[in-house]
Order: C-alpha cells, then sequence, then structure tokens
C-alpha cells in the first residue's frame, strides 16, 4: 500500500501558556500544502518479529528503529494484530523544518494500516494513538485546514481560506530543535484570537498574524529572516515562517517571480 503523507504550514502561531506536564499551550491554524513523502509497505515475506524500515530521499539523520513510522506501526500493534511490514519512506519534506514532515508520516501510516488490515479504528481513537506520537500527529490523520489549540491537538476545521492562492516554501537548510525554540519563547495570551483574524482578507494579515518563534529563530539565525523580507520584496501577501522553522513561505496572488538569490532554497511551490 502506497500513501503521501502532506506537509503543512502554520498561519500564525501563538504560544499561550506553559503546562504542567511540560508542554505549551499554543494557538494556531495548521493549513495542508501539496509538499509530500511517499510511504508505502507491503507484508514482509519472511517469518520476522519486527518491522524493517528503509528511508530514501532527503537524509533524516535518525536510525531506522527511532523513526516515528516505525513507531507509529509498534503502538499500533499494542491495541491491534495485524503482520509485520516492510517500510519505504522516501522523505522529501526536510526534517526540522517546521512543516511537520515526521508526524505527517506517522499519521499516515497509522491511516495506512487502519485501511489495509481492515481494523476499523475509529477517528477519535486514531487521533489520540496519534497524539502519543506527537502533539501535532492528530491534525494529519484529517489533513484538513483546522484552528488549533491545547498542544495542537484540539483541533476546529475551518474553511479553506487560502483556496485559489500560490505558495512558495523556502528552506535555508537549517534545521531547528523545537524543543529550543519554545525554551527561548516567552508565552502571552493574545488579545485577539487567530480564529478571528484568519477571515481578514489575506492582504491584511502582514500586519495581524504573527509567529511568536520568528523572534527568536530570526536573531540566531539571520539568514531566515531575510528569506521572508526577500519574499515579500517578490510580492508575497504574506510571509511567515512555518512552525518553529526553519522554512519560511509567502503567499501570493499569482505565480511569482523568484529572486535569483532565493531560487536554490525554494522546496516547492504550487495553488492551493
Amino acid at each position: 500500500m502506497i500513501t503521501f503523507p502532506k506537509a503543512k504550514i502554520n498561519l500564525g502561531l501563538r504560544v499561550t501558556g506553559k503546562r504542567i506536564d511540560g508542554f505549551h499551550d499554543i494557538e494556531t491554524i495548521f493549513y495542508p500544502v501539496g509538499l509530500s513523502d511517499a510511504l508505502e509497505f507491503v507484508v514482509s515475506s519472511e517469518k520476522v518479529n519486527e518491522d524493517n524500515l528503509v528511508v530514501t530521499g532527503l537524509n533524516t539523520g535518525i536510525r531506522s528503529g527511532k523513526n516515528l513510522v516505525i513507531n507509529a506501526a509498534i503502538t499500533l500493534r499494542e491495541k491491534y494484530a495485524f503482520p509485520f511490514l516492510k517500510i519505504h519512506l522516501h522523505k522529501a519534506i526536510p526534517i526540522g523544518a517546521g512543516l511537520g514532515g515526521g508526524s505527517s508520516d506517522a499519521a499516515g501510516m497509522l491511516r495506512a494500516i487502519n485501511k489495509c488490515f481492515g481494523l476499523s479504528v475509529n477517528e477519535n481513537e486514531i487521533k489520540a494513538i496519534a497524539l502519543e506520537l506527537g502533539s501535532d500527529c492528530p491534525f494529519f490523520i484529517e489533513s484538513l485546514p483546522s484552528y488549533a489549540t491545547g498542544r495542537g491537538e484540539v483541533l476546529y476545521p475551518i474553511e479553506a481560506v487560502l483556496d485559489g492562492y500560490y505558495i512558495v516554501l523556502v528552506n535555508p537548510r537549517i534545521s531547528i530543535s523545537t524543543r529550543v525554540a519554545y525554551h527561548n519563547c516567552n508565552p502571552v495570551k493574545p488579545e485577539i484570537s487567530l480564529k478571528e483574524l484568519i477571515n481578514y482578507p489575506a492582504a491584511e494579515w502582514k500586519d495581524l498574524i504573527v509567529n511568536d518563534f520568528e523572534d527568536y529563530v530570526f536573531k540566531v539565525y539571520p539568514q531566515i529572516g531575510t528569506l521572508k523580507i526577500a519574499l515579500y520584496n517578490s510580492g508575497a501577501l504574506f510571509s511567515s515562517m512555518s512552525g518553529s522553522g526553519s522554512t519560511v513561505y509567502g503567499i501570493y496572488y499569482e505565480i511569482p517571480k523568484i529572486p535569483e538569490h532565493i531560487k536554490d532554497f525554494v522546496i516547492y511551490e504550487g495553488w492551493l
């Protein structure tokens, strides 16, 4: 079976508080984009007692046994019986990029196993299992535009406000530690919720919608902030870092002319 786990961007990201469980409360809009990995598995033809994973494409720097795809299969197998698998993951979504690639792969694995083997795991349970793997994993079970609170797992579907817009993703090949990014942020409750701000025209978001991680990340890696400026200079209606970085995206009315000095950093572009 083969599936194509999609990346996401964050339309705004506010860190609203520190939780007693060590996590942070956030407010964000998760929005799926066309960039995707490829995930395929078959039932192992040999008598084995574990899953086998081969990763191609972008280097993850993660040992196969620690990959979230393997963790997804192991976690689901604790509750449901299905054969051991030979898995191939082809990575196109960079890691440490704020695009949720690992979480999307894990969620894609859960969904694909559930469908392939007729496990009949309902949506609420599969999202609960996904949450064990990562705070944003539940979003990728459906990958619908969503307003998210809590750790990112409390999801409210919203309208596809970017339908008909063009997006450009640029990545400076820097991996940002989410843990370090959260450690260097200052939680604050916003005066106006993103749920309201997202209803303004995209051309007005520049002065309304913010990502709380940008202050820290742009200080440590000023070249990432430079990419955001370059996208605005190329005509973007709105530009922001996604998640805790390092990917920056630009939203456009039409296909833009990308500046020569950032063309090598473009990892995806297309209509939303």
